[in-house]
């Protein structure tokens, strides 16, 4: 057989099928290979006990928590897809978050983190880490006056999120990306909702991607998995810190879904995405709906700017209502016969959820003054977050028009 063709020669999309693919040798299968095995046989002294400063990509597959060969097949797969030198898989996405912050921080440091971003990762920012004597900033970091005022001498990391969870507001990564160098500080994106379908942070001079690779890169609804991509130094450290100690290891059977999910991932984005356009603009002439926020529309405050950075609209969309959002989400969930009402997203179903204000700033943000201003710029009372998936627009919007009136 010829020669693979390199990831770098590769369009995107081809990326998503074949970047580190290799036949097994054994049986010439084209398919990824499911190696479950906890063990792999190595040869005596090929490889030490102690992974601290080792590069575990190096060394025999000698223990599944260290390396998996199916594992690594996602990883080099993913590294391909970002254009990136490497990357790490972990157990979910708040794990892939947990890795760069617990890697890359420590006693003393300071994060500046969005003000808005998923909510998982930003209670581990504002609740965890300042246990650990790591101070931590939320910022809007669509202001670069703000940014730059957040600064300290010990800021070490910024963490952005574009289009952030559930508002999609965008954060401008070119700009952010020059603030970082010049301060000297590492930037890491969460690019979960965008995908690299969409946007490629690492071509804007981001340092490391986070994906919740349970949502749009699987797209089935049935892994977990989170990966952190980006140059192989600061990847190498992730993995002989976070990815040895930590213990928040991704399994060879999800990683194996995972890998499945990316052969579609280029298809499946441009057709939510295509949908979630009709649908956005659906929802704009309805007299039930108040607000639209969809990325790919002429009037999302930040047009602009998701023209340069955004390939496509994505296949998220925010909505408000006239209507009490509570009484909307009971019709929802009782009449819905297509769209399911539920958390999570990125499926090939779709999926929608009511995200209410002053539930959300509860439990997470607990903004006050101009921040909790930005906040009900863009939710108001809340927002209806739908995820939108593979079925036909005619079906979803015969649900969403049955439970609107």
């Amino acid at each position: 057989m010829s020669a693979k063709l390199p990831p770098a020669q590769m369009h995107p999309a081809t990326r998503a099928l074949d970047a580190g693919l290799v036949p097994d040798p054994v049986t010439g299968a084209i398919a990824p290979t499911l190696v479950a095995s906890v063990n792999n046989t190595f040869t005596p002294g090929s490889a030490g006990f102690s992974a601290e400063g080792a590069d575990l990509t190096e060394q025999p597959f000698l223990y599944a928590r260290w390396t998996n060969p199916t594992v690594r097949a996602l990883e080099e797969r993913l590294a391909g897809l970002e254009g990136a030198e490497d990357a790490l898989a972990t157990a979910t996405g708040v794990a892939a978050a947990a890795a760069v912050f617990l890697t890359l921080l420590k006693a003393g440091d300071h994060l500046i983190v969005s003000e808005v971003c998923y909510a998982g990762v930003y209670e581990l920012a504002t609740r965890i880490l300042p246990d650990l004597g790591i101070a931590v900033t939320p910022c809007d970091l669509t202001d670069p006056a703000a940014v730059r005022a957040a600064l300290r001498p010990t800021t070490r990391l910024i963490h952005a999120e574009t289009p952030c969870n559930p508002i999609l507001r965008l954060t401008d990564l070119a700009a952010l990306s020059h603030i970082a160098r010049e301060a000297g500080v590492l930037l890491s994106v969460d690019s979960t909702l965008a995908t690299p379908v969409i946007t490629r942070p690492l071509d804007h001079g981001v340092d490391l991607v986070i994906h919740s690779l349970t949502k749009f890169m699987n797209g089935h609804g049935d892994a977990l998995g989170g990966a952190v991509i980006g140059r192989k130094d600061l990847i190498s450290r992730l993995r002989s810190r976070a990815g040895v100690y930590l213990g928040a290891t991704l399994s060879a059977q999800n990683a194996w879904l995972i890998l499945r999910g990316l052969d579609t991932l280029f298809p499946r984005l441009r057709t939510a995405s295509d949908t979630a356009g009709q649908l956005a603009n659906w929802l704009k002439s309805h007299p039930a709906v108040t607000r639209v926020t969809w990325p790919g529309a002429e009037d999302h405050p930040q047009r602009d700017l998701a023209q340069r950075q955004m390939a496509l609209g994505g296949a998220m969309i925010a909505f408000q209502t006239r209507e009490a959002p509570a009484t909307v989400a009971a019709r929802m969930a009782a009449r819905f016969r297509v769209i399911h009402y539920a958390f999570s997203l990125g499926h090939q179903r779709s999926i929608c959820v009511h995200i209410g204000t002053e539930e959300i700033q509860r439990s997470t943000f607990r903004m006050e003054g101009a921040a909790l201003q930005r906040w009900t710029d863009w939710a108001g009372e809340g927002v209806f977050r739908l995820s939108v998936g593979l079925e036909d627009p005619a079906d979803l919007i015969a649900d969403l028009s049955c439970a609107l009136e």
